[in-house]
């Protein structure tokens, strides 16, 4: 697998596009993230990151997208997130990306006035219409699994039940390694996606909140997931998922440090780099 970054940590720093990307290669990283809305991001900034990625030699293997509205309950909103979903899939064609990297939302009111199971079938029936889009650009989608309490995919058993309804070739999951702490799953549970998914992100926690802290400096243990991870047998990457460093001056360090302690992880886990 490749081990990669996902360049927000470059950008909640302050840093721009092109020095993240050069920083990304010149500290060994194999492929990339990006961490950008295609409504907010112009032409110039679009081609700025496919040019310098591409100077740099450093594929792009996922773009990110933050989704809650697909499931809201109003279908006016729906339709915007649907539209801006199809035009991240746009984004990720014009980028050369693997696949789209989507999180859904959560069930609203604590799931007592709209019933659990309309948010549910309303974001498999999106999801199952979006998997067709990104089937024809050659994409697929990695759904995000989020450890808080009311989000639809918060757990494996719910991925997987999810993935199921969807019941599409192109829709898989995302293995969050700090989120499988969060959510108390256990490394074996693992096992149940085998086939289901495409994508990895790692990270550490303290094991109560979310966390994203350069592995090492929080209470995960990461080997056991790993090996279990390697055992699925995915063909992609392994990107390193950094939020809000407390010391943005010294991202270099932060960023670096993390590289470090995940490509040894990688190694005591029997995961090849390729």
């Amino acid at each position: 697998m490749k081990l990669g970054l996902i360049n927000s940590a470059w950008v909640q720093a302050g840093k721009g596009t092109a020095y993240g990307i050069r920083q990304t290669k010149a500290i060994g990283f194999d492929s990339i993230d990006i961490f950008a809305d295609p409504l907010d991001t112009d032409a110039r900034e679009r081609k700025l990151i496919r040019t310098e990625c591409e100077a740099a030699n450093l594929p792009i293997v996922s773009v990110a997208c933050v989704a809650v509205g697909l499931i809201d309950f109003n279908p006016s909103v729906q339709r915007f997130h649907f539209d801006r979903c199809r035009a991240y899939l746009d984004f990720c064609y014009e980028l050369g990306a693997r696949n789209l990297l989507l999180v859904l939302g959560e069930y609203v009111w604590e799931r007592q006035v709209i019933p659990p199971a309309e948010q549910w079938n309303t974001g498999v029936r999106h999801l199952k219409a979006l998997g067709d889009y990104a089937q024809k650009l050659g994409l697929e989608i990695a759904l995000e699994l989020e450890p808080f309490k009311l989000s639809l995919l918060n757990d494996v058993p719910n991925m997987v039940r999810f993935i199921d309804d969807v019941s599409h070739p192109v829709v898989r999951a995302n293995i969050d390694v700090s989120h499988l702490q969060l959510a108390g799953t256990k490394p074996e549970e693992l096992r149940a996606l085998k086939g289901k998914a495409i994508h990895v992100h790692i990270s550490d926690c303290d094991g109560k909140v979310h966390g994203d802290l350069p592995p090492g400096r929080g209470v995960v243990d990461f080997v056991p997931y790993l090996k279990e991870i390697a055992a699925l047998g995915i063909d992609g990457a392994i990107s390193i998922e950094l939020e809000y460093s407390p010391e943005p001056e010294k991202i270099v360090e932060w960023v670096t440090e993390a590289y470090q302690t995940t490509a040894k992880l990688m190694q005591e886990a029997g995961i090849a780099r390729e």
